[in-house]
Parts: C-alpha cells; sequence; structure tokens
C-alpha cells in the first residue's frame, strides 16, 4: 500500500501498540488481560506495519524470527510449570519470592511466555499470508 498517511501513523501507532500490550500483560493477574490478550495486540502493531509497507519490512522490524519467538515462549511457559515441581508442587502451581517486598510469581513468567507463544505464532500466520498475496 502506498498511503503516506497510513505509512507515517503506522510508527506511532505500533509503538502505542506495543506499550499497550505490555501494560495488559502486567495487568493480567488480577484485572481482565494476560499474555494471551497482549500478545495479540503486540501483534497487532506489527501487522499494521505490516499492512502499511510489507511483510518483509515488519520482519525487518521484528529483528527476530517470530517461529523463534513462538519458541523459546513456549520454553519459558514450560520452564514456570516446572520451577513448582522442583519445589514439590504439582506441575503449573504458583510460587512465589518475595524481594525487598516486591512479589515475583512464576505465574507472571507462564503470563510472558504465553505473550511470546501468542506473539510470534500470529505473526508467524500472518506474514505467511501477506507474503502469499
Amino acid at each position: 500500500m502506498n498511503s503516506v498517511i497510513l505509512m507515517a501513523g503506522s510508527r506511532v501507532l505500533a509503538g502505542l501498540l506495543l506499550i499497550f500490550s505490555v501494560y495488559m500483560l502486567l495487568r493480567g493477574h488480577n484485572l481482565p488481560g494476560g499474555g494471551f490478550i497482549g500478545g495479540l495486540i503486540g501483534a497487532t502493531g506489527f501487522i499494521l506495519h505490516a499492512i502499511a509497507v510489507d511483510a518483509a519490512s515488519a520482519r525487518q522490524a521484528l529483528r527476530a524470527p517470530p517461529q523463534s519467538i513462538a519458541v523459546v515462549g513456549l520454553g519459558i511457559a514450560l520452564a514456570a510449570g516446572a520451577l513448582s515441581a522442583f519445589a514439590g508442587d504439582a506441575f503449573l502451581t504458583g510460587q512465589w519470592l518475595y524481594l525487598a517486598g516486591l512479589p515475583l510469581s512464576t505465574v507472571l513468567v507462564f503470563d510472558i511466555g504465553v505473550y511470546l507463544v501468542v506473539f510470534g505464532a500470529v505473526l508467524t500466520l500472518v506474514f505467511a499470508l501477506e507474503e502469499a498475496v
């Protein structure tokens, strides 16, 4: 597409969508949101960029193959589940670590993994469709 307005607007909107996706990821424990919806919103920024310019430019802006991002996310999600098994609890049982009063949990690690899986899988699909057209 050769729309100057869309090309200029997609740069701003892609950045805003990525920031909002991280916000949705982090608020997903106690409120609606989480890794799945955050990954979809983040992928939307790159999809908009692919529509405005082309899929090759969006792949270059991503700086990593989307398949690799999905695989890393799956590994992170599995590691979050395994951490509870090492602690003697059932697989995917939440574990918390308090550092200076700040609670860190395996639930957040699992959500980050889901975020990356959804982000990578959606972009893999959309880039393949965009390049086929």
